[in-house]
């Protein structure tokens, strides 16, 4: 017990790092958790190291420390301001009418942002997209139809809409970033006879993928608020 308890801080870069790679599509979700399972079994740093050895040369939190041995905090799934306010539109207008439209990958949203859909499908991919500091908004306005709207873990959000036969859905899990100058998305819209969402998604992660993970991130914090880590 005494070994596990000193392994602590190298035990968690250890699961950091994993968490990062597996971001990066490095790994499987079957092979991700595998290796954060062998990681709270393991009993000395020799076999934390083995778990990483194959792993791409990247920055990663398991093979940083600061001058008290921590590890610095990652920047994944917190996202900063990744362009100037003067390269951003004030407006950007997305019409899906019987059809659709998508916007993914480093693309620029504008800052105020109006996302139609009659009869169509709109899709707003925010993982990899290259925020202004501040506030960006999304206007929804959808009517026999759907808009999908996917953000990165990390990114404040605040949604705001009216459904009517509709719905309008938020899955509200992520800390707001005190830091005011950090990206911010704010959604409104109204809904009639169609169907918003709003879904929290690592860059290139699958609904299953994102739900897989999510369980078992209740399940490491179970563990940790448990004394197992």
């Amino acid at each position: 017990v005494y070994k596990r308890q000193a392994l602590g801080p190298t035990r968690q870069n250890t699961i950091d790092a994993l968490c990062e790679h597996f971001a990066n599509d490095a790994l499987s979700v079957e092979e991700f958790e595998r290796r954060v399972d062998a990681a709270h079994r393991a009993e000395s740093s020799g076999e934390l190291e083995k778990l990483l050895e194959d792993m791409p040369q990247v920055n990663l939190p398991a093979q940083q420390t600061n001058a008290m041995g921590a590890a610095p905090s990652t920047a994944l799934g917190k996202p900063t301001a990744s362009v100037p306010a003067s390269r951003v539109k004030e407006r950007g207008v997305m019409v899906a009418a019987l059809g659709g439209v998508e916007r993914k990958g480093r693309w620029i949203p504008a800052r105020q942002n109006y996302a139609v859909s009659v009869r169509g499908g709109v899709k707003l991919d925010f993982r990899e997209a290259l925020l202004p500091p501040g506030e960006t908004e999304v206007w929804v306005f959808t009517t026999m139809g759907g808009v999908e709207i996917i953000v990165p873990p990390g990114l404040g959000v605040e949604s705001n809409g009216i459904a009517i036969l509709g719905s309008f859905e938020h899955r509200e899990d992520i800390a707001v970033n005190p830091d005011p100058d950090a990206p911010f998305l704010r959604i409104k819209g109204l809904c009639v006879m169609g169907g918003v969402e709003v879904s929290i998604r690592l860059p290139g992660e699958t609904p299953r993928e994102a739900k897989r993970r999510r369980r078992f991130a209740k399940k490491e914090q179970r563990k940790r608020l448990k004394g197992g880590s």
